[in-house]
């Protein structure tokens, strides 16, 4: 696979957003972050934490319909002995979008008691929306909205301009750009994120990127692995002979019996994108 240290994801634009935040910070009273509930560690930019210091925070995992439920507990609890709010969603049919704003009175209970001691009740709370791109962060605010604010697209880093979006619950939120960091040092972070299709496709070797996934969908859902591709749990190999293996099951063959693994990796980053593999998690706190 392609070494993924050197590839620069959006350096200017990170910059930039580094700026929009630290400008930002002082206007809102909370930070919002949304992560993928299938990996939430390494779809934290660890910058964010550096930039928005001791912000009250609520963290959500999004997709949380597409992560095994068991293991979204776990990470609620992580986060939680860390001190956030911590709420689960799926952004895109709505579920969970609901808890948001109680969520965040709770979280931000004392300081809204003294904005009201100095007769401020009722004013709008003002929180700022951070996410990696293809976290869900425009649908969440399209939901949180009401209607169709922010730019949604399943394409890395399509927002790209600060706005204030006013919502129903009377929640004022700050959008910011979805970016990742300057540089991808852990190549395990990497590829889990090109897994979920936070990193371009046409940028990585596809090929390897599903063998990777196959192998480690062998070791924790092999049961997934059994039913979908009859490929047994006991059965042994590398990621590349289950995916040749996978190929066979399934009838993908180029002339001469050669099994097809450029389509059935192509087919299993679809199918593990798709939930069509179940609800599963690829990271553990």
């Amino acid at each position: 696979m392609e070494d993924m240290k050197d590839i620069q994801w959006f350096p200017g634009h990170m910059a930039k957003t580094r700026r929009m935040i630290a400008k930002s910070l002082p206007l809102v009273d909370a930070v919002a972050e949304l992560l993928d509930a299938r990996l939430p560690l390494s779809s934290r930019n660890p910058e964010f934490n550096r930039l928005t210091g001791k912000k009250p925070r609520l963290v959500i995992l999004n997709k949380a319909d597409m992560a095994d439920p068991d293991i979204t507990n776990q990470w609620m609890q992580f986060y939680k002995k860390k001190g956030y709010a911590v709420i689960t969603a799926d952004s895109k049919n709505g579920k969970g979008v609901k808890q948001f704003a109680p969520a965040l009175r709770e979280l931000l209970k004392e300081q809204l008691q003294r904005y009201a001691d100095k007769g401020m009740k009722g004013r709008p709370i003002r929180v700022m929306i951070l996410g990696i791109p293809n976290v869900g962060k425009s649908s969440l605010i399209n939901r949180l909205a009401g209607g169709k604010r922010a730019k949604a697209e399943d394409r890395a880093g399509v927002t790209r301009t600060q706005q204030w979006i006013k919502t129903t619950d009377s929640v004022e939120l700050l959008d910011t750009p979805g970016v990742l960091w300057p540089k991808l040092d852990d190549q395990e972070v990497a590829v889990r994120l090109a897994m979920t299709g936070a990193i371009r496709d046409d940028i990585l070797d596809k090929e390897a990127l599903a063998a990777r996934l196959l192998k480690l969908l062998h070791q924790e859902y092999p049961q997934a692995i059994a039913e979908r591709y009859k490929i047994s749990p006991e059965q042994e190999g590398e990621g590349f002979e289950l995916l040749e293996q996978m190929a066979k099951n399934r009838g993908m063959l180029l002339s001469g019996g050669v099994p097809n693994t450029e389509r059935a990796a192509i087919t299993l980053l679809d199918e593990f994108r798709g939930t069509k593999l179940g609800r599963i998690s690829l990271e553990k706190p």
